[in-house]
């Protein structure tokens, strides 16, 4: 059975923007039973010279639906003007990405399939495939982002586990 970039992209994008989804609201719940300041939340970062939860929040949408409007131009750059959500405004901002992740059709994604696209960041132009950008770029970026926001609820004490991290796994009917 072969898979197409549909199958190998947008159920992953769902599976871990719902991860996400979930791990958020138990990262709130979580801090108002511990008066906890979810503006602290918003702003933690776990290094100082890495970004705030907020960005790795954002970067989620940026790598799922952003990369697949990247796709639509043939090219992708880093976006940094995301609107400063607050945690609630960060929720929802997961909520509206993953139903515009739901809207995409196979027959849509499937139509990119051997175009070319390029990643460009000031200097920096990177030619990909399609599936190559979206596979080997796209995608580890999405679990980057998501991993690091995960550890920065952790790091408040939050009691996430693993399967908190996955979400809804795609399991044989």
């Amino acid at each position: 059975m072969s898979s197409s970039l549909f199958d190998l992209t947008v159920p992953t994008y769902l599976q871990i923007l719902g991860a996400v989804d979930g791990f958020l609201e138990k990262g709130r719940l979580h801090c108002q039973q511990n008066n906890i300041d979810l503006a602290e939340i918003v702003e933690t970062r776990i290094y100082p010279d890495m970004f705030p939860f907020r960005f790795q929040i954002h970067s989620l949408a940026h790598h799922t639906l952003g990369a697949i409007e990247g796709i639509k131009r043939g090219s992708f750059s880093p976006r940094r003007d995301f609107p400063l959500h607050d945690y609630a405004g960060l929720q929802r901002f997961i909520q509206e990405t993953l139903a515009g992740v739901q809207k995409l059709s196979a027959a849509e994604i499937d139509s990119f399939a051997g175009r070319d696209v390029r990643f460009e960041n000031k200097d920096v132009k990177l030619p990909f495939t399609v599936e190559n950008f979206l596979l080997s770029f796209s995608l580890p970026n999405l679990y980057f982002h998501a991993t690091t926001a995960y550890d920065i609820l952790r790091s408040k004490g939050v009691p996430l586990g693993k399967r908190d991290f996955l979400g809804k796994m795609r399991l044989k009917k």
